[in-house]
């Protein structure tokens, strides 16, 4: 580890006491506020470096989209031919799934990528800079589709998988779906996030009462599994690795067991990033999404 490394990681720690000591005292004293604040942190993006790798080879043809709630997404396409969207996830960018984007060209594909709002370099959502949310996620995905059309896959990392089988499920046709280290249910989040910065029930319940309004839908409407029970979804690729120390191994295993035609493909060893990077990840990808072009 590096000095630079090293001063980062202690750093983080100290915010991290400095908060726990925060909402321990706002637990008991004033947990409406507690909530407040942690919905602040909980819609603070996160700034690691491994979100901001830049896997792409050769660069596209850039453009911008204009989103629901104000400003413009940045989009980056390749190629020509039926459509192949990349969704990054949580704090990622459209560098991440980069890797993709060649051996997608060169199999016949338009691939196109996009940055969510206040992601990469697309301008801020209506919560400001460095901040973000899940609906914006899926509003931009929308936009996005309804101006480049229909898919023949959609590729989709983490969080992104959530916002990808939210518009796919809701009306954009998809012949293929790929999620690659799919995020576990939100009120189970919710939980984590709990114990992570040292508060109980009396500023989570309010937490999730904020998220719901926010959302206007109950956290479970966004729970993976019960989107696609009912045979509803395309054809389904889940990867994940057994070492994902962000998004649990049986989350993946979970979705491809319930779902009707989805397939699990376990690595070992590659996390919660390096996943993206994998030639044989990246392969198995490509062959999937080659999959339905050869069933019609």
């Amino acid at each position: 580890m590096t000095t630079r490394s090293r001063r980062a990681r202690l750093a983080s720690t100290a915010r991290l006491l400095t908060l726990r000591t925060r909402f321990g005292v706002l637990d008991r004293l004033a947990p409406r506020r507690g909530a407040a604040l942690a919905m602040d942190v909980w819609c603070t993006l996160p700034g690691n470096a491994g979100r901001r790798r830049d896997l792409r080879t050769t660069p596209g043809e850039v453009t911008q989209v204009p989103v629901p709630r104000g400003g413009r997404v940045v989009v980056e396409t390749w190629g020509e031919g039926p459509t192949v969207y990349l969704v990054h996830g949580w704090g990622g960018w459209r560098g991440q799934l980069g890797a993709f984007v060649e051996p997608l060209v060169a199999s016949g594909h338009r691939v196109v990528a996009f940055d969510a709002p206040g992601h990469g370099d697309s301008e801020p959502g209506g919560m400001g800079p460095g901040r973000g949310n899940l609906m914006e996620m899926i509003e931009s995905f929308t936009a996005v589709a309804d101006r480049f059309g229909p898919a023949e896959a959609v590729v989709a990392h983490s969080l992104g998988c959530t916002s990808a089988s939210m518009v796919v499920h809701f009306g954009l046709p998809t012949q293929q779906l790929v999620l690659v280290a799919p995020n576990h249910d939100f009120v189970e989040i919710t939980y984590d996030f709990a114990a992570l910065l040292g508060f109980g029930e009396r500023t989570r319940v309010p937490l999730q009462q904020d998220m719901e309004a926010f959302c206007g839908r109950p956290l479970s409407d966004f729970d993976l599994v019960p989107l696609g029970t009912d045979g509803s979804m395309p054809p389904t690729l889940v990867v994940h690795d057994r070492r994902d120390k962000e998004t649990p191994y049986e989350v993946g295993a979970r979705i491809a067991q319930a779902w009707p035609g989805a397939v699990l493909r376990t690595t070992e060893g590659l996390g919660h990033q390096r996943i993206l990077a994998d030639a044989d990840v990246v392969a198995a990808v490509v062959a999937q999404v080659g999959e339905g072009a050869r069933v019609r």
